[in-house]
Formats: C-alpha cells, sequence, structure tokens
C-alpha cells in the first residue's frame, strides 16, 4: 500500500474506478450476504462444510476484487491494495479448500486474518476518497466492522462451534450489506465523476 495518499488527482482517479464497477462491489456485497445466510440456515451445519463455504466465498471476493482492480483505463491507475486485497482473499479461500485436517482455531485465526487485512484495506481506501466522494462512512463502517470481528474472534479462541457459526454468518451479512449499499452509492457517484473535467478536482 504505497500509493500517495495526498494525490487529489490519484484520489479521483481511485474513486472513478469504484464508481465504473460499482456492480462488482455490489455482487461481491451479494456473496458475503449469501454467505451469511448459508452459515445461519444450513440445517447441522459441519465445520468442514462452514470451511468449504468460506473458502468458495473467499475464493470468490477475491477473484471479484481483482477484476474490479484491472477493469477500466489503466492510465493514471493505482489499484495496489485492491490487488493485494484480492490476492489475500484468493489465498485465505485456497488455504481453506486445500489444506486437510483443518481444526476450529485454525480456521478462527484463518478468517480473523483475512478479516482484518480486508478491514484495513476498506478503512484506507475511504480514507483516501474521502475529499472527493461523499458518504464515504459506509466503506470505513464496513471495515471496521471487519477489523473488530477480526479482532474479537482472536481474543476469544475458545468461542463454541455454534457460537463461532453465529459470528461469522452474523458478520458476513452485516458487511455485505454494507458493500450492497456503497454499490448504489458508487453507481451514483458514477455520473458525478463523468462530468468532472480530467485532472480537475
Amino acid at each position: 500500500m504505497t500509493e500517495n495518499f495526498g494525490n487529489p488527482i490519484e484520489s479521483r482517479t481511485l474513486g472513478r474506478l469504484l464508481a465504473d464497477t460499482w456492480w462488482l462491489v455490489a455482487l461481491r456485497g451479494v456473496a458475503a450476504v449469501i454467505f451469511g445466510i448459508l452459515a445461519f440456515v444450513w440445517p447441522k451445519i459441519t465445520l468442514l462444510t462452514l470451511i468449504w463455504l468460506f473458502g468458495v466465498y473467499a475464493l470468490i471476493n477475491g477473484v471479484l476484487a481483482l477484476v474490479q482492480a484491472f477493469t477500466g483505463p489503466k492510465e493514471g491507475r493505482r489499484t495496489g491494495a485492491l490487488v493485494f486485497d484480492g490476492i489475500i482473499s484468493i489465498a485465505a479461500g485456497v488455504i481453506a479448500l486445500v489444506v486437510p485436517g483443518f481444526t476450529a482455531l485454525a480456521l478462527l485465526l484463518l478468517i480473523a486474518a483475512w478479516a482484518i487485512v480486508g478491514g484495513i484495506f476498506e478503512i484506507v481506501t475511504a480514507v483516501r476518497l474521502r475529499k472527493v466522494i461523499r458518504h464515504e462512512w459506509m466503506m470505513i463502517a464496513a471495515g471496521v466492522i471487519s477489523v473488530i470481528f477480526g479482532v474479537l474472534l482472536i481474543l476469544q479462541p475458545a468461542v463454541g462451534a455454534l457460537a463461532m457459526i453465529w459470528w461469522i454468518g452474523g458478520f458476513a451479512i452485516v458487511f455485505g450489506i454494507l458493500l450492497v449499499a456503497l454499490s448504489f452509492r458508487l453507481r451514483n457517484w458514477r455520473d458525478a465523476f463523468g462530468h468532472v473535467p480530467a485532472g480537475a478536482v
């Protein structure tokens, strides 16, 4: 994450990228909500099933993040943080799917690390965009919730299996709803960015 946070043109470029790819943010939110609902309603969900669900969700989230990073015009685009977020998510998904003998504690730590890294990315992105967009609080809220969730998992390693499923499901649903709400804001910002001359701030 080496982008220049003080460059308003680069911030506007990133804002334009997110606005142009608002539907990818929406898809990431929908995937999170579906994952959360499945964690809640799946009858007698097992640890193995939860691991597979998380792995599939993390892969989908990571792929969508990378697609978003490389979508649209490349000139002047700074997407290092978005690429990093996508790679981390894909790595977490692959680990969850291919590592045999995953324990409940290992799953907790994996999801915690993934949530903290992803949350930091969301907060960093929102801070970069605070001067070129409105209602960036939704992205900050999503990031803060993600970080708090990750920290809570680390601080409560002995949480029961059922409580863990509820924690993970509840987080995914809230996080996903925030992303979907943010995506519609981004769609509105797309029109605003389209009327701003290049390089203007």
